[in-house]
């Protein structure tokens, strides 16, 4: 039988699934997994857990990270007493991540992995895995909430809202919402890091993740180029000034001021430069001096392959608020033009670097609505 504990770690709608449900954590060596399956644990209910491998490519010093962190997680689960299950996932996000990653990357374009990696590998073929293991739901250490409204389930920002993950799980639907519990989602991150030392857990005080997963502390440039040749090309302003040389425009995103390696410019006045176009066509890379350039800004966006998290659109014209990127406070906006295949977002006031490739994710509050991919702004 479940303990009285918070609601948010077993919501009603686990808890109408029966009085012992399965539980399978997604444990990845880091203090929010760990104190996910720490509160669940204290809850009562029977809970396992599973390590994801998704990468097996070793960094440039040899070592593989996941080698260190199942290790953490296993010391975890031992102090817990929680059975611990390793799956290799690495063949699941080549093809249903990566590949995707590079391609974008070749049409000049700066994708978002972690989207793809939620929809396509911690709840989509880990949750097969579990299935498996006989789970009745999966948990995560996000800093997201799920709760029932009007019959339905809908996806809410973190209470934290520092650590608020949500925009990274906007392609999420219902049937995956109704798998999933978040018992983090709720608490502020300090709380966290406290019940993970009270409870004597190692993963406590270790650091948080940072960048695009699979490449770690590795230097950006030098991985990508493991897999997408460099193909040096020109820096020159809109007006076709020719300034320097860029290194290869897959390296370079809109908005970028560090590694342009432009020095003071005869004619033009002291000021910074930052990355405005990418012409894949040519190999060029346009760039405008001042950070708020007029050729950075956006009131428009055209974005691609919507989805919903309550799994219908919105009837157009629909307002709303929106981010370009993650942890951007929300902009007001208006959604035009719905459809399967794209949508239009006009923003009442302008945005900076708008990029393609990113996501767009939409809100209603503390509701995310669901989102796209960015493909071109005016």
């Amino acid at each position: 039988m479940t303990r009285a504990l918070p609601e948010y770690v077993l919501p009603d709608y686990a808890r109408a699934a029966g009085a012992d449900p399965h539980v399978v954590v997604a444990i990845s060596g880091g203090v929010d997994s760990s104190v996910t399956a720490l509160l669940l644990k204290r809850a009562g209910v029977r809970v396992s857990a599973i390590f994801m491998k998704n990468w097996s490519e070793p960094a440039e010093d040899g070592r593989c990270r996941w080698e260190d962190d199942v290790a953490d997680a296993l010391a975890v689960c031992e102090r817990l007493d929680i059975p611990l299950n390793t799956v290799d996932l690495s063949q699941a996000y080549w093809d249903g991540v990566f590949e995707d990653f590079l391609a974008e990357y070749a049409r000049g374009r700066t994708p978002n992995p972690d989207v793809l990696c939620n929809r396509e590998v911690k709840f989509k073929a880990f949750l097969d895995h579990a299935r498996a293991l006989g789970g009745d739901f999966i948990a995560t250490g996000h800093y997201a909430r799920i709760a029932a409204r009007d019959g339905r389930l809908a996806l809410l920002k973190g209470c934290d809202g520092n650590k608020d993950q949500s925009y990274f799980l906007h392609a999420l639907g219902q049937a995956q919402l109704a798998q999933t519990l978040f018992p983090v989602g709720e608490l502020p991150k300090a709380e966290v890091r406290r019940l993970a030392r009270e409870a004597g857990l190692e993963t406590h005080a270790k650091k948080d993740s940072t960048g695009i997963c699979f490449i770690g502390e590795q230097r950006f440039r030098e991985f990508l180029a493991r897999y997408l040749p460099a193909r040096p090309g020109t820096i020159r302003t809109p007006e076709g000034e020719v300034l320097g040389a860029h290194v290869g425009i897959a390296y370079y995103t809109l908005g970028q001021r560090e590694g342009l390696k432009i020095g003071g410019v005869k004619g033009r006045a002291e000021g910074a430069w930052f990355v405005a176009a990418k012409d894949v066509g040519s190999n060029e890379l346009v760039v405008v001096q001042g950070h708020d350039h007029p050729l950075l800004q956006s009131t428009r966006l055209e974005a691609e392959s919507p989805t919903w998290v309550s799994g219908a659109a919105p009837v157009a014209p629909f307002r709303c608020a929106a981010k370009t990127r993650y942890r951007q406070p929300d902009q007001a906006c208006t959604l035009t033009a719905l459809g399967p295949e794209g949508l239009s977002v006009e923003f009442d006031d302008p945005q900076r670097a708008v990029t393609p490739g990113q996501s767009v994710v939409f809100y209603a509050g503390e509701e995310c609505l669901g989102g796209a991919v960015i493909g071109a702004a005016a």
